[in-house]
Parts: C-alpha cells; structure tokens; sequence
C-alpha cells in the first residue's frame, strides 16, 4: 500500500475540514514512545459518518490506515508510517439511562468518564481496573475489572455495539441484530470495524468502596502467595487483588493492589492477612469505585518506551515459581535502566467468566486460571529487542510452568497479547468461524493490524 502523498492529504483536508488537527505531534503521540511512528495523515472525526468518509477515501486510494481511541497499545497497532489515522479521541460522551440501566458510550471514551457519570446515578459497568484506558480498546478484546468477580467480563455486559466495517456501511450488532458480527466483535472486535458506540448493561453500585496500594519488603513474598492461594478459594466475587513486582525506593518491591466492594470493617478483616505484614507504605481506604479504578494508573510512568506482555497462571500459585520470577525480574532492574517496570499477578475471581462458554463469544480465554501482566519501561531504541527477550522468556517460564494448551480456555488474554502472539494462540477453536465472519466482514482483510486473522502461525505488524 502506498503512503498518503501531499495532493491526497490536501483531498482528505478539503473533504474532512475542521477533523484535521494541527496539533500533529501530540497527535501521533503514544503512551509508549515505540509506537510514536510519522502518520501521513491524522483524523480526529467526531461522528460514525466521518469514521465511514476516512475508510472511503483510504482504500478508495490504497492507503494504510489505523484507529486510535486511547494510544495505550504497545503493539503498534494503532500506529502508521505514511498511513490515516483515524483517532476517535473527540468522541468521548456518555449517556445513562438509570431507567433501563444501561450506559451508552462513544469509542473514544475513557472509563473514567463512564465510572462518573453512572456514579452520579448510583451505577457502575464492569470496566477497566485502569480508568484511564480507552472503553474500545478494551472492550474489543474481552476486558475484566474489579467487578469482574460479580458481573464476568467487559464483554459480557455488551449489549450492542455500531460499527464501521471497511465497506464503510454504519451497522448495529447485538443479539438480535447482526448476531454473528455481535459474536465476533465480543474478542475480535478490532477485526471487523470500527467502534463508534457501545451500549451495556449497569448495575447498582455502592458509593464507596475499600481499596489501594501497598509496598512491601521482598520477605513478605510468601505470605502473600499464601493469602492468594486462600483468596481463590474463600472469595464471594466481591473482592479481588493484584500482587507483584516493582521498584519502591530503588529496591525491587513487593506491590499489592486491593479490592473489596463492601464496608471497611469487612474488607480489614478480609484482607488482614496482608495489612498485617507490615507495608512500608499503605494509602488503602474507602474511596469512590471511580477512584479505586485509578488506583493502577500511577503504576506506570507517563513517558518512555514500553512493552506489555501477558501470559496465564492457574492456582493453586507455586511458590517456588514465584520466587523465581521474582529473582530474574530483580536482575532485570538491576542491570538495565527499567524504573517504573511491573510484573502483576492479577487475582480476579474467574466464577462468572467460566459460566460463559468459550464458543459463545470469539472471546476464547475463559478458563479457571488468572491473567499475569508485565509492563517493561525503559529509555533507549537500543534496548528495544533485548526488553522483548527478557520479556518473553519470564512470560514463558509461566506458561510453560502451570499452563496446559488442552485446558478449556487458550490462556492468552487479547489485551496484553502482542503481534508476536498467532491468531490460533488467541481464538483457539474459535478461529474458523472468525476466518469465516471475515469473508464477509471484511473480505480484503482491510482490518489486520491488531492481529491478522488469516495468518494462523503468526501476525503483521
């Protein structure tokens, strides 16, 4: 495909107006400085019509083009040299309807402003544990928060979505409506179109509830896994907690993030076990859900280049295998500049994901097991292949250490998974009918650059 040339930009300006920016640096900006990449071309539209003006003209004239709704991706997949990119910032409004319970959300929306605006009527959605994140981005590919426990996943509380599909008709997929395409965008959503607006289910939420960040001493590690070990078996789906590694105070630390839907007193007495092992630092408290969904937004820094990766770990957890992670990680940040890096066990209760087949959504990641996540911030291009190693070969000790492929779910979650990661690895079973859905979605395969469908042994970047 051609790169947008100078007379073809001017026509897309002349055609789309007021949507092209001039803020193009900050515009081709990203939450990872790997994906910053000189788009030819960056539309911020405002509407699914002008969503459906941009496919048009870009493979009316061969042109690449990519979505951006967030920038938190690290995969590069909403990044383009010479190509559009079609950034759904501007279309961030909300709408709730405390009658039917539902929010209806714009594309480009951040699950802050969903957590807000349905608190001001007494309702949450499962959402992002990061609200800072993008509501599509997240949702397409499946999505849980700490809501999870009650509600399953992000996707299992859509109830319609509008796309743009490449052949640049605007559609509604839901149940009843376009239900195979309802099907597919449910794990793959980003294969198929454009999303413009989603719609889901609410439900009522208290107003405060009890969570927070705690550092610990190295020493602790054992006990920690102990409490998780007990939390996979005594949870009510109203608790949850993430533990991990970090640097605090430039030592390699123990991190907990904790969650717990309820009232003070219960949830210090729930999570006891591990306010009692003395944290150097503990800022838990009653705080409003929206603020516990921003809890793991501080866990990142702002700036540099960054890598996020993911496996899948089931309990009960091994000890011996955590603390092997834990040394190699610790000689990661001794001897690489990796301030800010993260490796997180992410205990979310999996009771109401499993009671969804795997064969009912494109979503193939259901199983009784927990996601692990690892964020790796660094400085310098020349570090870029040796952080993917390191990388990999810790999510890969995992994998390979508790981790079956004829267990129900395929155990890679699509949010974190990156272009290394097959379509076969991501949909398992699913992925004939996927590649079915795509002749007729999307026949030219103009929706490939998260992960490339009809490539099963690998994907395009």
């Amino acid at each position: 495909m051609p790169f947008l040339s100078y007379p073809a930009a001017l026509q897309l300006k002349k055609e789309l107006g007021e949507q092209m920016p001039d803020d193009y640096l900050q515009s081709i900006s990203h939450w990872s400085d790997t994906c910053a990449k000189g788009a030819g071309a960056v539309v911020k539209v405002t509407s699914a019509q002008e969503v459906s003006m941009v496919i048009a003209f870009a493979t009316k004239q061969y042109i690449p083009f990519v979505v951006y709704s967030g920038g938190f991706n690290t995969s590069g997949a909403s990044s383009t040299y010479g190509g559009i990119v079609i950034s759904l910032e501007n279309m961030h409004s909300v709408a709730v309807n405390p009658k039917s319970n539902t929010v209806t959300v714009q594309g480009g929306a951040r699950w802050v402003d969903v957590d807000k605006a349905a608190a001001e009527h007494g309702l949450a959605v499962v959402g992002a544990t990061a609200n800072h994140l993008s509501v599509g981005g997240t949702t397409l590919g499946g999505g849980l928060g700490w809501l999870t426990g009650s509600h399953g996943l992000i996707i299992d509380n859509l109830l319609s979505v509008k796309m743009v599909l490449a052949n640049t008709h605007i559609v509604t997929a839901s149940i009843s409506e376009n239900p195979d395409l309802f099907w597919a965008v449910r794990g793959a959503g980003q294969d198929f179109g454009v999303a413009t607006e989603f719609t889901f289910k609410a439900y009522p939420q208290r107003d405060s509830v009890f969570a927070g960040l705690l550092f610990f001493k190295q020493n602790v590690l054992e006990k920690i896994v102990e409490f998780a070990n007990k939390l996979d078996k005594t949870r009510n789906g109203n608790q949850g907690m993430f533990f991990g590694f970090t640097d605090y105070m430039q030592e390699t630390a123990i991190v907990a993030i904790l969650f717990y839907n309820g009232i003070q007193e219960e949830a210090e007495k729930f999570f006891e076990p591990i306010l009692s092992l003395s944290p150097v630092r503990n800022n838990t408290k009653m705080m409003p859900y929206f603020e516990a969904n921003g809890v793991v937004n501080v866990a990142a820094r702002a700036t540099g280049r960054k890598r996020i990766s993911g496996t899948s770990i089931k309990p009960p957890l091994d000890i011996d295998l955590i603390r092997e992670i834990y040394r190699e990680f610790d000689m990661v940040m001794a001897n690489y500049p990796v301030g800010n890096s993260m490796m997180i066990f992410e205990i979310v209760p999996y009771d109401e994901v499993v009671k969804v087949p795997n064969d009912a959504t494109a979503y193939a990641n259901r199983g009784r097991y927990y996601n692990v996540a690892s964020i790796f911030c660094w400085e310098g291009e020349q570090l870029d292949g040796r952080m993917k190693t390191l990388q990999h070969f810790m999510m890969n000790k995992i994998r390979q250490h508790s981790f079956h492929y004829n267990d129900d779910g395929v155990g890679v979650y699509a949010n974190y998974a990156g272009y290394e990661t097959n379509a076969k690895e991501l949909f398992g079973d699913n992925l004939p009918r996927l590649q079915e859905l795509k002749k007729k979605y999307d026949p030219n395969n103009v929706f490939r650059k998260w992960h490339d469908l009809l490539v099963e042994t690998g994907s395009v970047g």
